[in-house]
């Protein structure tokens, strides 16, 4: 046997080798005396529970530093640990200063491995395992959440396209249109730089949407986008998803993008709680004020500007093509 190998045999380790063993685990150890209820720690657990060292320390003392809601919960089951068969493990947050840290209390129940009326076991600090964990279950709801919103606009577009459609073929283009726009903005949202929240920049999600639109994309192509860096919320990037497909499905009908020569410009002023976006076609077409009623795409769009964004909707009908001008709450925009 080597000299390498005849240190890892049965009987080798000594106090410093398990101490090294510890530390690099991150564990903090504790005795609990059942009859005294004193604690014993070592220097870790002391500064995981962010008190300072002392020779006489109970489990009362400690459960001053567990968070509120988990109190009554740990203080039961800590009590409950001796009747516990084989090994228990408690997971609960405590208050160090402002910082919410999660700890792993750990031991062996019904009294096994008791020395002198004293139970050993460890803390662990698992605060980085806990976030991850919160942050999956945020994750999920909100999936959720966005799913089920989804599905609820999704069901009354098919119900109104359905009233609104002369043919099952025009239904079935107009639905996938739509959803296909509402897929594209929901695509665009996610959490911003900077604590903007959960959203999509202005400029970024009108874009995407007329991406299909135009052959050179946006930015540099017969589409131009100038809008300030402005966030979007969710629920707002479904509106808008709406607001600009009908446009640009109007467009495509009747207006500019529906000449090889046409331009759209889009742009944007700060109008301190509101901002006004102005879509402005040249190139295409001549075009007039239509004269019959409102088809449901006009009025899912009014729908989606003054009911869903709070805002106003104006249309100059001139000869070298149509300017919508857009008034919509900032504050709406960002959720």
């Amino acid at each position: 046997m080597t000299r390498d190998e005849s240190s890892w045999a049965p009987g080798a380790w000594d106090a410093r080798h398990l101490r090294l063993a510890v530390d690099a685990a991150g564990i903090a150890l504790w005795s609990w005396n059942v009859d005294t209820d004193r604690l014993t720690m070592d220097d870790r657990a002391y500064t995981l529970w962010g008190v300072p060292p002392t020779d006489h320390v109970t489990f009362e003392d400690l459960s001053a530093h567990i968070h509120p809601a988990d109190r009554d919960r740990v203080r039961a089951a800590f009590s409950a640990t001796r009747a516990v068969l084989g090994h228990y493990e408690i997971d609960f947050r405590i208050l160090v200063g402002d910082v919410v840290r999660w700890i792993s209390a750990r031991g062996q129940g019904e009294d096994i491995g008791m020395v002198g009326r004293v139970m050993f076991g460890i803390f662990l600090d698992v605060t980085g395992r806990k976030q991850a964990e919160e942050g999956s279950e945020l994750l999920a709801g909100e999936m959720s959440h966005r799913v089920k919103n989804l599905l609820a606009i999704a069901s009354g577009l098919t119900r109104l396209t359905s009233q609104s459609a002369k043919t099952p073929v025009d239904m079935a283009q107009e639905l996938t249109a739509r959803l296909a726009a509402l897929g594209r903005a929901h695509d665009m949202v996610r959490p911003l730089p900077g604590q903007q929240g959960s959203a999509a920049l202005l400029g970024d999600l009108i874009s995407i949407l007329l991406a299909p639109y135009d052959d050179l994309g946006a930015f540099s192509g017969r589409i131009r986008v100038a809008v300030p860096r402005m966030g979007v919320g969710e629920r707002a990037a479904t509106s808008l998803a709406l607001i600009v497909h009908e446009l640009a499905t109007n467009s495509v009908k009747y207006g500019c993008l529906s000449s090889d020569s046409g331009t759209l410009d889009i742009s944007c002023t700060d109008m301190d709680a509101m901002i006004s976006v102005v879509w402005m076609e040249r190139g295409g077409p001549a075009v007039a004020a239509p004269k019959d009623a409102p088809g449901f795409g006009s009025r899912l769009l009014r729908s989606s500007v003054i009911g869903q964004l709070g805002g106003s909707l104006d249309v100059d009908w001139s000869v070298e093509g149509a300017v919508v001008t857009l008034k919509l709450d900032k504050e709406r925009l960002s959720h």
